[in-house]
């Protein structure tokens, strides 16, 4: 029997809570203890405060603001993306 809270959006997956994977529920970010590197591309969805990203990543070695890029900032820029995961981890060479 399953009892539904509130209505499903369309892109949720339906899986009773027992069947969830790390693929499906958000990673519990306090757990992370390797350096972050985190760069916000001017047209990303979502404009991250650099303090939020501190409180959820507290071993942040990096962080980046640059004005092009999007979501898919890999295809879209791929030498800046390049250059910033360069940049991230440069200090662990």
């Amino acid at each position: 029997m399953t009892a539904r809270v509130r209505p499903r959006s369309p892109g949720e997956p339906r899986l009773p809570k027992a069947n969830r994977s790390p693929t499906t529920d958000p990673p519990d970010t306090r757990t992370v203890k390797v350096p972050v590197g985190f760069t916000q591309f001017r047209g990303e969805i979502v404009r991250t405060p650099r303090s939020w990203v501190e409180r959820a990543y507290p071993t942040l070695t990096y962080f980046n603001k640059v004005d092009k890029g999007g979501h898919f900032a890999a295809w879209e820029e791929p030498q800046l993306f390049a250059t910033e995961i360069r940049a991230a981890f440069r200090t662990l060479r």
